[in-house]
């Protein structure tokens, strides 16, 4: 076993010399810049700074790194130089892991000083410096306050904020505050400025619990505590019936609807740096910002940001993840040529996953090039697997639903773009979601329910040109023969290239069958 805090949880974040280890986010980071490390390699250096002048051998580092697999010695041995390399960049850092000959490694360089242990371990929070803000969002969730007046109900709101902590933890871009942490805050009377502060955090999630005769009302805010700014409330009124089915309920429900908000923020808040200010994480959040708006412009905006992102961080899984969707994105959008656009998007894809196996956006990117190969069956498994990665994320919910959807498979896709509009009922995706939903009454021949569904959608995102086409052949298979040719005029003037030819070799419907009724669509709206 390896040494724990006085409280029994490992810290996660290790500073020693000019670097930083964060053993959540698998990144190292020299100074404030991350290092192109891998995983695998801050993994067995985190084990070797947590055993900071102790020997510990190779089977131990094994396991820690490559947990359950099969792997040779020389496996390690690369990762151990990989560590030295970087460590170099510090005046004899190469020398602060020592090989012991048949035995394993030790770390001897500078002591690590640990930071994110429990609030318990430490003497005091007065007595403690407050810690600084990470590179990446952060946020505490605090125990939920009980004022219902009946002390049963305490237990059900430690386990909603619990329950959060382990949802939120799922995020790969979010830096969660441990329970042992934000719960040391319950019997003390705090604003949420001075709980920033004393954990070094952006955002606090709040909320509170009342029972009212057999319901439930479930009240909960977040905050940017830096700025005391409210950035998203709601309530949720249930029905008293299986408790650990509602306070599952509720804190999926929550955890989807906060992480585009926090994205949001997160944008809006790069805004306000000048370009050769921002960090990994703020070149990202400003992509997004711009990609949700779905117009070419602002889609060749976010792809140059990132551009620029993987070759200053190249070791940053969520840029190669993010850079790697937005191209086929573009390419499916006919905004980029799809053969020089979809290799580039497979490489950054790859690389993603390589850097960060656990990363649901790398899904994504991988179902959607997928999708766009029509490879049917590899495409809803990835989108499969982002869901597994992230239950409670609204994104992974809706490309399972578009895989769905353009595979035929109408009911299934329905009911996960349904869930994944529920989770974040004012995502900027939803228009792409109810575009899908349209799509699927479509091909089932519902054309009068999919030009409602589409029109809806067209008036959240006007730029969106696949909903256009989509909506333009539903228009045209329902009779409306003179409202599609003009919109397809519309079209045209965005899209010069847009033809039937142009829709069989870039319109990823996955059987020919499919195709051909879309197909049929666009040459009653005038398309040739």
């Amino acid at each position: 076993m390896f040494p724990k805090g006085a409280s029994g949880t490992m810290p996660t974040v290790h500073q020693f010399g000019p670097f930083r280890l964060d053993g959540d986010a698998t990144i190292l980071f020299l100074g404030t810049e991350p290092t192109n490390l891998g995983p695998r390699a801050v993994a067995l250096l985190r084990i070797l700074l947590e055993r900071s002048g102790a020997p510990v051998s190779k089977d131990a580092l094994i396991e820690g790194a490559w947990s359950g697999l099969a792997v040779e010695d020389s496996n390690l041995t690369v990762q151990i130089a990989s560590i030295r390399k970087v460590l170099a960049a510090a005046p004899g850092g190469e020398r602060w892991i020592e090989t012991l000959p048949r035995r394993g490694y030790r770390y001897i360089g500078p002591t690590s000083s640990a930071a994110g242990i429990s609030v318990e371990s430490q003497p005091s929070a007065a007595d403690a410096p407050n810690p600084p803000l990470p590179e990446r969002p952060s946020i505490a969730v605090l125990p939920f306050s009980n004022i219902s007046g009946d002390p049963g109900q305490d237990y059900f709101a430690d386990g909603i904020s619990e329950d959060l902590i382990t949802r939120l933890s799922r995020i790969r871009w979010l830096f969660v505050i441990g329970r042992n942490s934000t719960f040391a805050y319950k019997s003390r009377s705090m604003d949420v400025k001075q709980i920033s502060l004393e954990l070094g955090i952006r955002y606090v999630l709040e909320g509170s619990v009342r029972k009212l005769g057999d319901r439930l009302r479930i009240n909960v805010q977040l905050t940017d505590a830096t700025s005391g700014g409210h950035h998203w409330a709601e309530r949720f009124d249930r029905e008293l019936t299986d408790i650990f089915e509602l306070q599952d309920e509720i804190a999926r429900s929550v955890a989807g609807a906060i992480e585009p908000h926090l994205l949001a923020a997160e944008g809006v808040r790069s805004f306000g740096r000048l370009s050769d200010e921002l960090g990994a994480w703020d070149m990202v959040a400003r992509a997004l910002a711009h990609f949700w708006r779905m117009t070419q412009a602002d889609t060749a905006t976010a792809i140059d940001i990132l551009d620029t992102a993987v070759k200053k961080f190249p070791a940053y899984a969520a840029a190669h993840s993010l850079l790697a969707f937005t191209l086929v994105f573009a390419a499916h959008m006919g905004w980029e040529n799809r053969t020089d656009t979809l290799p580039k998007a497979q490489g950054h894809a790859a690389r993603a996953v390589e850097l960060d196996d656990m990363d649901p956006w790398a899904d994504l990117a991988i179902g959607y090039l997928a999708m766009m190969h029509r490879r049917t069956e590899e495409s809803i498994a990835a989108c499969r697997r982002a869901v597994d990665l992230n239950p409670s994320s609204a994104t992974a919910h809706g490309y399972l639903g578009r895989a769905l959807g353009w595979a035929g498979r109408d009911q299934e896709a329905i009911a996960s773009l349904k869930e994944a509009i529920r989770l974040s009922p004012h995502d900027p995706q939803n228009a792409i979601f109810l575009a899908n939903v349209g799509m699927c009454h479509y091909l089932s021949g519902r054309f009068v329910e999919a030009v409602d569904v589409l029109a809806q959608a067209s008036k959240r995102r006007p730029g969106f040109l696949g909903l256009q086409r989509l909506l333009c052949a539903s228009l045209a298979q329902a009779g409306r023969q003179d409202e599609a040719r003009e919109l397809l005029a519309d079209i045209r003037r965005q899209q010069p290239s847009l033809s039937l030819e142009w829709i069989r070799l870039n319109v990823p419907y996955q059987t020919p069958e499919l195709l051909e009724q879309f197909l049929d669509g666009m040459r009653k709206a005038g398309l040739s």
